[in-house]
């Protein structure tokens, strides 16, 4: 009986590698992304790439235990529900109200340092941030706000009521 379940759970376990969701690759320019409207240093670039981009924008760098599953499908839903939450690539296809209140997202967030999440810098060591990258974000980070601040009406940074 034992051997036919550990049986049954190794053909599980090989069937389940066959069957995989489209990585998030979209190689190329992306004219909606962040930088169209909201430069950045080198460092942050450096920062995002490390530590966001691969859960936040349309191009994940995937680690080499992502060719086994179920590890595979598990990144595939922290990368789904990243770019849900926020998409460097597809930043500014979204209202300024939304954009403006996605800066003060990203703002707390490293203030609260949930991102990023403790399960990736676990696999990511370099993902970690130190306090001067952190500074670093929330500086790009105000900048970017005070420009739109300066660009639209106040009236216009702020969610409109339903």
């Amino acid at each position: 009986m034992l051997r036919n379940i550990l049986l049954l759970l190794l053909a599980t376990l090989i069937v389940i590698q066959f069957i995989r969701p489209a990585k998030n690759e979209q190689p190329g320019p992306q004219p909606l992304h962040i930088e169209t409207k909201y430069p950045a240093d080198e460092a942050v670039r450096s920062i995002l790439k490390k530590a966001c981009n691969d859960c936040h924008s349309n191009n994940t760098v995937y680690p080499w235990y992502s060719k086994i599953q179920p590890v595979y499908w598990w990144l595939n839903h922290h990368i789904k529900d990243g770019k849900r939450h926020l998409n460097f690539d597809a930043f500014t296809n979204r209202p300024a109200w939304n954009q403006y209140h996605k800066f003060e997202e990203i703002r707390e967030m490293i203030d609260k340092n949930k991102m990023p999440l403790a399960s990736y810098t676990w696999a990511h060591k370099d993902a970690v941030l130190s306090e001067t990258e952190k500074q670093q974000l929330l500086n790009w980070v105000k900048s970017s706000k005070m420009a739109m601040e300066q660009q639209y009406p106040k009236d216009s940074l702020v969610r409109p009521k339903k």
